[in-house]
């Protein structure tokens, strides 16, 4: 359960990471690759490598892969800035001349972050501390690569699975086919057979599809994107949006409306024997994978069934999400910072994590149902060290590496604070009742189209 919670406050920062990046200047001539931070392949290691962002002690993968990448440090010396990542703090640093030797950062903050020049590119490091890129997940790697150069060493990698009450669904007589994507009509259906409610108090979701986070998942489901390959023009207005946005906002019509849906979400023990599939009050939904170790430790008895989730044409897919390793623009100690991202992210480091949460789980009599790391070679590796033998979490574990060979995420490029912030409102308008959803996306592809236009013409030098 502590992966669980680190993972969700990465997510939490994803959300409010756009209120943040957007609009703020740096200080450093807002030109990716605008530095005065080299990284020297020869240079010997010492002084102070400060990080920002990461903490050792969150859990055993963790600690375990930091006490590897100190001992490669040799004499410098390691300082963790306590606390989480403070976007604003981080870029008002840089500013300053004064930033961490280190950052670590959600992947989708990479793209602005390099726009504004507050972090450089990686090239040198990859080559030479030998990096291999061709290990890292395809999706993962795009995502902290803008405009062909690569600003992030990724790490972990963040997918959904289709979670849900087998209980419940057998009561109402559907199945986990029904509600994993693959048919939305069947779907919506399922989720009014699910649902149990009385008056305005909604006591079971049927079907939670999990707005306004993964919109993109839904898009892209039904063989859209909401932003084109090369990351430069803006498709919220697609009909492939306009449609998944009426169709997983309308399933919460069909429950009796968002507010209610949403106080009941709301009210559930996330994290505890409480949860909603324990006390079922939920009948399916997305969710991310690490939520499998959590329900797996706090109810283990619970009645569950998973799967991937599919495409409109049954094929399974996945919206990635995970976090970087960036060297800040003026970083004091680039050679350390590279090397820590490098053992951090390494084959070796990987498996000597697994190990550790093996054991770790063994000790408490659970199951150990992986990690995903963003770099393929050692998910293959871990894979084959889970203990998930028995049914339900033998699926859950089955679909998620699934769903990790079959993931989308959405490209970097300089605006994606702003493009998520007006994705996000778009969303929230629709779900709040002040909006139709063709024309919240109008509107939002009006604001996300010109903060990329005025992103890459900076990028690049236009006006």
């Amino acid at each position: 359960m502590r992966f669980g919670h680190r993972a969700l406050a990465a997510t939490a920062l994803v959300g409010s990471a756009g209120l943040l990046l957007g609009g703020c200047a740096v200080g450093t001539g807002g030109q990716a690759g605008e530095t005065d931070a080299e990284y020297d392949p020869d240079a010997d290691l010492s002084g102070t490598l400060s990080v920002m962002g990461f903490s050792a002690d969150t859990d055993e993968v963790s600690s375990t892969r930091a006490e590897m990448a100190e001992a490669e440090l040799g004499d410098v010396e390691l300082e963790l800035i306590e606390g989480e990542l403070d976007i604003q703090q981080f870029l008002s640093s840089v500013a300053s001349g004064e930033p961490p030797s280190l950052l670590y950062a959600s992947r989708n903050q990479i793209g602005s972050l390099a726009a504004r020049g507050a972090i450089i590119p990686l090239e040198d490091c990859i080559d030479g501390e030998g990096i291999e890129t061709g290990d890292i997940v395809e999706s993962a790697l795009d995502q902290v690569t803008l405009d062909g150069t690569i600003y992030g060493i990724p790490e972990f990698n963040t997918v959904q699975v289709t979670m849900a009450n087998a209980d419940l669904l057998d009561a109402a007589g559907v199945s986990i086919e029904d509600v994993n994507g693959s048919d939305r009509e069947a779907m919506t259906e399922a989720a009014g057979k699910l649902v149990q409610s009385e008056g305005d108090n909604v006591s079971v979701i049927g079907f939670d599809s999990k707005l306004p986070e993964f919109l993109p998942l839904w898009v892209q489901a039904a063989g859209g994107s909401i932003l084109s390959d090369d990351g430069r023009t803006a498709q919220l207005d697609s009909d492939e949006a306009v449609e998944a946005l009426e169709w997983a906002a309308g399933i919460y019509d069909e429950q009796g409306g968002w507010p209610a849906i949403k106080a009941t979400r709301d009210s559930a023990d996330f994290f505890g024997s409480g949860n909603q599939f324990a006390t079922n009050t939920l009948g399916a939904m997305p969710m991310e994978q690490w939520y499998i170790n959590v329900l797996n430790e706090v109810s283990a008895d619970a009645p569950m069934a998973f799967d991937t989730v599919r495409t409109t044409g049954g094929e399974p897919t996945a919206y990635a999400t995970g976090q970087a390793w960036a060297i800040p623009s003026g970083s004091d100690n680039p050679e350390a910072a590279c090397r820590w991202a490098r053992v951090m992210t390494s084959i070796d480091a990987w498996r000597a994590a697994a190990q550790a949460r093996l054991d770790a789980r063994e000790a408490e009599g659970l199951t150990f149902t992986g990690i995903l790391t963003g770099n393929t070679v050692a998910d293959e590796e871990i894979q084959g060290m889970t203990t998930a033998d028995e049914e339900p979490w033998a699926s859950a574990v089955a679909a998620m590496y699934e769903a990790n060979e079959n993931t989308f995420s959405l490209p970097a490029n300089p605006a994606d604070a702003e493009f998520q912030d007006a994705m996000f409102d778009a969303v929230n308008s629709v779900l709040n009742g002040e909006a139709e959803p063709a024309d919240a996306l109008a509107k939002a592809q009006e604001a996300a189209q010109a903060a990329l236009d005025d992103g890459w013409a900076e990028l690049e030098g236009g006006e």
